[in-house]
């Protein structure tokens, strides 16, 4: 006859239980927004970078009022003097917003501590585009300030000649200009090469496109419906027709909204190091 041993647990074996692990709670999309804001700002290049965007607009508001006939002190010309600088300045921006992730090397703890990388790139996009904004409403008030002293100065009446719809496609230009900057940032990852490529777009290839234009019939007609840089000038005059937002949106579309769709496609899948 035999007996059976019962073994109770030990505390030994009741601790070796797995325990149950409790799911850490998702870092909110303002915060990393937030974090990439302040992000633009940290290093000393992006701090004059934005700073820039005040400087160039003061310099360009006093160019103006010393340099400009009387009848020439207008709000429409003080707007286009702030938004030449600005049409480089923003993209620049766009550009460095994704590829100092690779430049100075923090992509890997970037995507360690926010493992979703379409959250940390979206919260790029949208702080890109507060910047963008914000620049324009910065130029916007600089702007007045600069109508109201330089008609002061001269003895004339300020005209404020650009309507509240006119400067809205102001902003909107310049925003699509920074999110272009942003889609090359996206394709190339790397600062230089994706600045360069921005002012070969933008300083070299409108001249041959015009001058094939004006040489060959059948792309002048095609011109519009391809050339995102023609298509795109039409928002800094204002009162744009029905069919100048149809260019708009096909150029767009071809040379904006595909290839951002390609670089998203590239950074989610590409090997950070």
């Amino acid at each position: 006859m035999t007996t059976t041993a019962l073994r109770t647990p030990t505390s030994e074996s009741a601790t070796s239980a797995p325990r149950a692990r409790t799911a850490t709670a998702r870092i909110p999309l303002a915060r990393i927004v937030g974090v990439e804001l302040r992000k633009m700002f940290d290093t000393r290049s992006g701090f004059w970078l934005m700073a820039s965007i005040v400087i160039t607009s003061v310099l360009a508001t006093a160019a103006i009022i010393v340099f400009a006939p009387d009848d020439q002190l207008t709000y429409d010309n003080f707007a286009a003097a702030i938004g030449a600088p600005m049409t480089v300045i923003l993209p620049m921006i766009g550009i460095l917003a994704v590829t100092s992730e690779w430049s100075q090397r923090s992509g890997l703890t970037t995507f360690t501590l926010v493992p979703h990388r379409g959250r940390v790139l979206g919260a790029k996009f949208l702080a890109a585009i507060t910047v963008g904004v914000a620049s324009m409403l910065v130029a916007l008030v600089v702007g007045v300030l600069g109508t109201v002293v330089g008609s002061a100065i001269a003895g004339v009446d300020p005209v404020w000649n650009v309507s509240v719809g006119h400067f809205a496609t102001i902003v909107l230009g310049s925003v699509l200009g920074m999110v272009f900057g942003f889609m090359l940032g996206l394709l190339i990852r790397n600062s230089a090469g994706a600045i360069v490529t921005y002012f070969v777009y933008t300083l070299v290839l409108p001249p041959l496109l015009g001058l094939l234009a004006a040489n060959q019939k059948w792309f002048a007609d095609l011109q519009p419906w391809v050339d995102y840089n023609y298509a795109q000038s039409p928002l800094f005059d204002g009162g744009l027709t029905s069919q100048q937002w149809q260019h708009l949106a096909a150029t767009g579309g071809l040379w904006l909204l595909l290839p951002m769709a390609i670089g998203l496609l590239v950074v989610r899948r590409a090997e950070v190091k």
